[in-house]
């Protein structure tokens, strides 16, 4: 048996963390999908996933741009 009563939400994953997070990203989400996450899910852990992905995603862009540079022009 379980000392942790029924109403006590168990932790979420690292995994369910990310899955929230890129979920919030792409802006769909459903409301009680939403909810359960905030129920569940610890803030610093979000706001660490958060950071960590938005830098993913400026240095991606810093390297497409880069590439797209370097890309030798075809209007000439």
């Amino acid at each position: 048996m379980s000392d942790l009563p029924e109403s006590t939400p168990a932790k979420a994953t690292f995994w369910r963390t990310l899955q929230a997070v890129m979920w919030s990203f792409a802006g769909m989400r459903k409301n009680s999908a939403s909810h359960e996450d905030m129920a569940r899910l610890n803030p610093f852990h979000i706001i660490a996933v958060a950071i960590g992905l938005v830098m993913v995603m400026v240095v991606g862009l810093i390297a497409l741009v880069n590439w797209v540079v370097a890309q030798p022009s075809t209007l000439s």
